[in-house]
């Protein structure tokens, strides 16, 4: 595994007051991608974690033999960090993030969870089918699936590339992700892109409809799927800190 974390990529750890929180990245991304969401925590007086997964932040080629298990765990771990000094926890995710800020909430006490474009259900079949045909080919990895972003001069420091075990792994856990979904019972906020050319919005509508929590849903008009780095990264720092403070009193 490469030991070099590209610039911006680094984790954020903070002790700040009672109230926890949990901040997850997505597939391919890095603590970049939700860094204003992490400090704007920390600015309202949160204690946060936000980790950097196993296999991001570095090279296509460490994020090929890395897995859910890894990163489940490495969430697990965050959230252990936080609930050894807090007496309240929410979690807060992205994309991949939000999957395992879901996973998390069905098994750990959670005050509340935010979603930002979630992806919670696996793929149809046929493309899990022509992913695994792939992979019997010889091919390792497939375009790339980030910087998902409107607004003009923003990149993400997201991977070039998707290595193709890996995505198979997050699928493979996502069908246990959304076999879980009713047990959360925590207030959610869910943030929903009119325009997402990475996740299908028919995952936000089955976060709506199974989990057994109240969600409030905030549709974006003007944000792709990294929505916080585009037109709509104040909107969703405000409305997160706002129902952080809400939940974690």
């Amino acid at each position: 595994m490469s030991a070099n974390v590209l610039p911006g990529c680094e984790p954020l750890s903070h002790r700040g007051g009672p109230g926890g929180v949990l901040v997850l990245h997505g597939f391919t991304g890095n603590p970049s991608t939700v860094r204003p969401l992490a400090e704007g925590a920390v600015a309202a007086g949160f204690s946060v974690e936000m980790p950097r997964l196993p296999g991001h932040g570095t090279s296509v080629e460490d994020l090929a033999s890395a897995t859910w298990t890894q990163w489940v765990d490495e969430a697990l771990r965050a959230y252990d960090v936080l609930a050894e000094h807090c007496s309240n926890v929410a979690v807060v995710g992205l994309s991949m993030g939000g999957a395992l800020s879901a996973y998390l909430s069905a098994r750990r006490v959670v005050a509340g969870c935010v979603f930002i474009n979630p992806v919670v259900k696996p793929p149809a079949p046929e493309i899990i089918d022509g992913l695994e045909q792939l992979l019997a080919a010889g091919i390792e990895s497939y375009e790339a699936i980030g910087s998902d972003i409107k607004r003009e001069g923003v990149v993400g420091t997201s991977y070039d590339a998707t290595p193709l075990r890996a995505a198979k792994s997050l699928f493979e856990g996502l069908a246990q992700v959304q076999r879980d979904l009713e047990r959360i019972t925590a207030p959610c906020l869910l943030f929903s892109s009119r325009e997402d050319h990475v996740v299908t919005p028919d995952n936000g509508d089955e976060l709506v409809a199974r989990v057994r929590g109240p969600v409030e849903r905030v549709w974006l008009e003007n944000s792709y799927h990294v929505a916080t780095l585009d037109f709509d990264q104040d909107l969703v720092t405000a409305l997160t800190v706002d129902f952080l403070a809400r939940v974690l009193r």
